[in-house]
């Protein structure tokens, strides 16, 4: 499934929260749907929090290779270390497929 396809979506249709301290108030406020975030952060530290907190609560989560491409996926003109869908939009069905994954 391609991500950045995913988040591209969901910011056209729905909405979603960028950077890893809104992503990570809405994880704990139970608002987001979908979970990306990139592997090439550093440091790592910024991110490692982000798979455990959403196993917690249940929200999948999704790593991708670049934060480059996530930061154009979610429409800024820089790099972001993380998104969080929080109205999927037309990406609901890329959602859904993912949870029937796990």
């Amino acid at each position: 499934m391609d991500f950045y396809n995913t988040v591209e979506k969901a910011k056209k249709t729905g909405k979603i929260e960028k950077g890893t301290n809104e992503v990570t108030k809405a994880i704990e406020l139970g608002t987001a749907k979908l979970v990306v975030y990139a592997a090439d952060v550093q440091p790592k530290e910024i991110v490692q929090h982000l798979p455990i907190i959403c196993r917690e609560k249940n929200i999948p989560c999704q790593e991708v290779e670049s934060k480059q491409k996530l930061g154009l996926a979610a429409g800024i003109p820089v790099s972001t270390a993380s998104v969080a869908i929080i109205e999927a939009g037309d990406a609901a069905g890329d959602i859904v497929q993912l949870n029937k994954k796990k």
